[in-house]
């Protein structure tokens, strides 16, 4: 009598979680290439010559670029990064038909 009412209890209790799953996924933040107005042109100084020596070896020049922020364009500096992966390489951000496309890091 105690095993068919452990049994029947096993078998109610994982009744209440074999249920149907349904899940919804919500993206935030920018998409990818997002409609907003054209950058300002970049200055000569600070578009592509680092400004001191590589801290280590590996490391890439990620040159100054304008990255959209809100409703406006605010500077970025460039900067020496570590690639996240072997073989990585920056993909600056660009603005093409209308829209902005963010930069990335990827394979050449």
């Amino acid at each position: 009598m105690k095993t068919k009412i452990l049994a029947l209890l096993l078998l109610a209790g994982s009744c209440v979680f074999a249920g149907p799953r349904f899940f919804v996924g919500v993206g935030v933040g920018a998409p990818y290439g997002y409609y907003a107005p054209a950058p300002p042109p970049v200055p000569y100084a600070y578009s592509y010559a680092p400004a001191y020596p590589a801290p280590g070896y590996g490391y890439s020049w990620v040159p100054g670029y304008y990255d959209y922020v809100g409703a406006r364009y605010s500077w970025h500096g460039g900067y020496w990064a570590y690639p996240p992966y072997r073989g990585a390489a920056w993909f600056g951000p660009r603005y093409y038909g209308g829209r902005y496309y963010r930069g990335y890091w990827g394979r050449r």
